[in-house]
Order: C-alpha cells, then structure tokens, then sequence
C-alpha cells in the first residue's frame, strides 16, 4: 500500500477545548473526568484530522499528549457492541505499552464494557491467551508478542480497524521492521494507520518513509514547531 505523503505545517502553540472535536458526549464526558480540557499543541492539529480518517506521521516528544491523542483516535472508531479486535497498538517496550494501555483504560472506564488486553514479553502468555479467549476490543503490546500470538491463533486481527505504531523510530531501531510487516499484513487494507515518532529531523527520516509507503494511504505529516530559542 504506497502513500503519498500532505505535508502539514509545523504545530503554533494553542489551547482548545476537546468539546470543539466531533466526538460523543460520552468521550467529551470521560476527558472531563480525567481532567483533559484542553487540547496540547499537537492534539488541537493531529485529533480533527485523525477523526477524520486520514493516516497520519506525527512526529512528537514524549509529554506533546500522544497517549491521549491515541486513546481518542481508536476509541472514536470502536464499536462496544462488537466484541472482536478492533484497534491495535504496537509500542517498543513494555513501559510504553503499560503507558498507552492505562491511558486507554482511564478514558474507556465511561463506557463501561470495553475490555483492552496488555500483550508483551516478559509476561506470561498463558495468562494472556486466556484474556483474549474471553475477548478484547483492543490490543496493546510489542511486536514480538503479537507475533506470538498471530502464530499460536489466539489473536484475530480480521476485525482491526485502528492501527497504531507508537515509538516507531524505535521500534525500528530495535530491528522491528519485519515483525511489524507482518503484524500489519494480518490487518484489514481499510484501516486507519497511525505513526508515531520522536525523529528531531524537520521531515520524516528514510525509514519512517519506507514504513509509511508500505503501510499508510496517503498520510497526513505533523511535526511539533521546535520550541524558540532563549533570548541572548
């Protein structure tokens, strides 16, 4: 699947409501309780255009809000009734992981029914399979346990329609690319691709385009403004 990359400018401060995205008032409900009333520079750019189904290549530090960005993204698209797999997201490592899934669980609470499952190494997977033998509505974890799971049946991913790779300059550097390949073949070719990184370069570096080509459908690129420089 090759993109075509919109570029998109460089993120100017500014702080807006979420009530100005289209969400439901339930998730406008679950941000308000987990005191998320405004929106981070890089949400206020990234979330209109991810709730509008466009792939995006963000580009963020850590602290810009790309755990909530995320949990926002998936949870727009998932349908509780459905309990089948519905969003993926590949991190690294399992500290990320634990990052990304707690964040999903604390706005999910609202509605009560959606279960996410933690799927990484250094875990025991037999506790893990019994967990999606009963049912998930999104997957979070590391490539290699994907994997593990894809190969022993316990994971179907027919029904994915969010696929989100966080930290994906690293996962890359840790020589995730083929599992990731993998992974993402197992997904439906109409889902949603979301990919973040934490590359300083001002553009996304050859690897980050590689990935996108081969995975994303014309993505939208948004880059962080670099913070101005102190006065002499």
């Amino acid at each position: 699947m090759r993109a075509s990359q919109s570029p998109t400018p460089a993120i100017a401060p500014r702080r807006e409501p979420f009530s100005a995205l289209p969400l439901e008032p339930m998730w406008l409900d679950a941000l308000a309780q987990s005191g998320h009333v405004s929106m981070t520079p890089l949400q206020s750019v990234a979330l209109p255009q991810a709730l509008a189904g466009h792939d995006l290549i963000v580009q963020v530090r850590q602290g810009g809000g790309s755990a909530t960005t995320q949990a926002i993204a998936l949870l727009h698209r998932l349908d509780p009734q459905r309990f089948d797999v519905q969003a993926l997201v590949l991190c690294p490592t399992r500290d990320r992981a634990e990052v990304v899934a707690r964040r999903i669980r604390q706005l999910a609470r609202v509605a009560g029914q959606i279960k996410v499952a933690l799927l990484c190494t250094g875990m025991p997977i037999r506790t893990q399979i019994d967990s999606l033998i009963h049912g998930a509505h999104i997957v979070v974890g590391t490539p290699g346990r994907m994997l593990d799971h894809i190969d022993a049946a316990s994971l179907d991913l027919r029904a994915i329609n969010t696929v989100i790779l966080e930290g994906a300059d690293t996962m890359l550097d840790m020589g995730f690319a083929d599992d990731i390949a993998f992974v993402a073949s197992r997904c439906p070719k109409s889902r949603q691709t979301l990919l973040f990184h934490a590359s300083p370069d001002a553009d996304p570096p050859p690897d980050i385009t590689r990935l996108a080509r081969q995975w994303q459908r014309r993505p939208r690129v948004i880059r962080l403004a670099p913070a101005p420089a102190p006065s002499p």
